[in-house]
């Protein structure tokens, strides 16, 4: 009679040590239980340690002087980048000579021909306004200069774009090839792309335009490939069993059904191009970026308002006109012969304007604001930078924050071993992702620390860190207000709709102003440009919500507050992590610049490198501000569909 053996009991392991993450973390652990002690007794001491450190000084230094001396007498640079480089100058010009021809009256009347026939009458009438007031503020030159260089950078941009966007949609391997490259690129700060191009093409409008190019092209390339990805699959195989080739399904079909997508990328490479042009003014650009930047250079605050309107009106239009063009799209245009009778109007106005001798904007007609905002600034300066009963004064804000806040969030990173740093990244990146995206991650961090700029690139974390904390505390709470109370989002919308649309650089004017030069100005500059990103897809992941699930909570008794935090921010989380990762994101674009205005750090030795022509010290700074950037996109952004699979 055969026995029978009695299962083994099972060890009931604690509740916590089921959970996914903590394997991870148990696993990280044993890894770290074997590696620090050996890291430890090969390279002691709490800074990265100099032996892993590869001076690339030299061989850059070297490389830059060979691009220099061989620019005018290479093959490469005679048959290649010559040639890209006059065909850029070429574009610019003939594109402001023509602007110029027209004067300002055509060139008012036909951005506001455009912005009638697409929107209406009332944008039509804003978008005059607009231009009238870049001439008010006698910046008419500088607006035209930024407008022709925008022109050719988004038009170039487009066609590189939608290339892209239709290799990757119509081909999954070359998708597969192209997303990552398009992920990295579409993380990384803007002054990282203007080391590389300043190193081939040297200061000037060829540098800066394909900088730009560079900068705005992935998004017209994600949204094109998104659109034929996303094309009515029974329009498809409708028009395919009528016997239609491969590239007359494409236009017939793919093309037509993604229009939507394509006029959403025109739109966000029109700003993107219009923020990198601006912060292009750094390599000589040109333009209004240019009056601002040499404003701030010199802390004149009038002057660098004067231009910063401009650029502020110039983005607003843009946005509105190209956001009209895609919500009007498909409609029934009846009224197309209206156009040649407007087109004919603009022209008889510029004409007019040119035998009439009045091609530039008259000096009589500018407004001088930069004498009453300095003024309006020595008074503050006098009467609230520092000594307001009470409340202190914003210069003391600055001062109390960079005590209290930043010095020692950037002394704590800079005492932590450097093991320990890439423990924490190795830890956070595989909380939310794979191992894949942990390595990547480390890997990203460990490349700062051998490019010999550990401890300058640990001050712009900490200011990066004390940034987003503010920016999602307050974005949070502001996100949660406007997403419970239809009436402060309708509030709201009109101003988050303004901030999303300025460029980058235009925030260090307001900063200026209010708290002098300094790290604190930079990370308040910083908390206002990402704080709408927050707002907007903290209020929108709320408001998606299954209302159904706040009905039961409703029907179970549930408080306000109980719904909140036990029904709508649990179901949010992953919009919720979408807001951090974005935040963290802009933040460091504007962190990075706030090098200009005395952030230091990376971001200074970026501007001393494009400034004083040491390439080697910029491209260091630059190469780890893309590091920087990756590390903090991957710790912050959660990869489900590879946790899925297991790691």
């Amino acid at each position: 009679m055969a026995t029978v053996t009695a299962p083994a009991p099972r060890i009931a392991l604690p509740g916590v040590l089921k959970h996914r993450a903590a394997h991870k973390l148990l696993l990280l652990a044993l890894a770290a239980a074997v590696l620090v002690p050996l890291a430890n007794a090969r390279w002691s001491g709490g800074s990265w340690p100099q032996a892993l450190t590869v001076d690339v000084s030299a061989p850059l230094t070297s490389a830059s002087d060979w691009i220099i001396d061989n620019r005018d007498s290479h093959p490469l640079f005679l048959y290649f980048f010559g040639y890209l480089s006059n065909a850029v100058v070429l574009s610019v010009r003939a594109v402001y000579l023509v602007l110029l021809a027209a004067g300002w009256a055509g060139v008012t009347a036909f951005a506001g021909l455009v912005a009638w026939r697409v929107a209406g009458v009332r944008l039509a009438a804003g978008t005059a306004a607009a231009f009238l007031a870049c001439g008010l503020l006698g910046m008419w030159v500088p607006t035209m200069q930024t407008l022709a260089l925008m022109v050719v950078a988004v038009l170039t941009s487009v066609v590189v774009g939608a290339l892209l966007g239709l290799a990757t949609g119509l081909s999954d391997r070359t998708d597969r090839a192209l997303r990552p490259v398009l992920d990295t690129m579409q993380v990384l700060p803007a002054f990282a792309y203007l080391l590389p191009v300043v190193l081939v093409f040297g200061i000037g409008v060829p540098a800066a335009v394909l900088a730009t190019v560079v900068y705005a092209a992935p998004p017209m390339a994600r949204l094109t490939a998104l659109g034929l990805r996303g094309a009515d699959k029974g329009v498809l195989e409708a028009v395919e069993s009528l016997g239609a080739t491969a590239r007359q399904r494409l236009l017939t079909a793919r093309l037509p059904l993604a229009r939507k997508e394509l006029l959403l990328g025109l739109n966000q490479t029109i700003m993107m191009a219009l923020s990198m042009a601006v912060i292009a003014s750094v390599i000589g650009a040109g333009g209004l970026g240019d009056r601002v930047y040499q404003a701030l250079a010199s802390v004149d605050v009038g002057a660098a308002l004067a231009a910063g309107i401009p650029i502020v009106l110039l983005a607003v239009v843009l946005d509105r006109v190209t956001g009209a063009a895609g919500e009007r799209l498909g409609e029934d245009r009846k009224e197309r012969g209206h156009w040649a009778y407007a087109l004919a109007a603009v022209v008889a106005v510029g004409l007019a304007g040119r035998l009439v001798g009045r091609l530039d904007w008259p000096d009589a007609w500018t407004v001088n604001i930069a004498d009453p905002v300095n003024r309006a600034v020595d008074w503050m300066t006098a009467h609230l930078y520092s000594g307001v009963p009470y409340v202190g004064g914003t210069a003391d804000w600055a001062g109390h924050f960079t005590t209290w806040v930043l010095d020692p969030v950037r002394d704590g990173l800079q005492w932590l071993p450097w093991w320990s740093v890439l423990l924490v990244v190795a830890a956070l990146a595989w909380l939310i992702g794979t191992w894949r995206t942990a390595l990547t991650a480390v890997l990203a961090m460990a490349a700062i620390g051998v490019l010999g700029v550990w401890q300058p690139s640990l001050d712009t974390l900490s200011q990066v860190l004390a940034a987003v904390a503010v920016t999602l505390v307050l974005g949070f709470a502001i996100g949660i207000a406007a997403a419970r109370s239809d009436r402060l989002e309708r509030l709201l919308r009109p101003v988050l709709d303004v901030f999303q649309t300025m460029p980058q650089f235009v925030y260090l004017i307001p900063v200026v102003a209010l708290f002098g030069v300094g790290r604190a100005p930079a990370v308040a500059a910083a908390v206002v440009y990402a704080l709408p990103a927050v707002v907007r897809i903290t209020a929108q992941g709320l408001r998606q919500v299954d209302p159904a699930a706040l009905e039961s909570a409703r029907s179970l008794g549930a408080t306000s507050g109980q719904q909140l935090r036990q029904v709508q921010l649990p179901l949010a989380r992953p919009a919720l992590l979408l807001a951090v990762n974005q935040g963290v994101v802009l933040v460091l674009a504007v962190v990075v610049i706030g090098g200009l205005v005395g952030g230091g750090a990376l971001g200074y030795d970026a501007v001393f490198g494009l400034a004083q022509g040491d390439l080697a010290t910029g491209l260091v700074a630059g190469a780890a501000i893309v590091c920087l950037g990756l590390m903090l996109d991957r710790v912050t952004q959660p990869t489900e569909r590879r946790a899925r699979k297991g790691a």
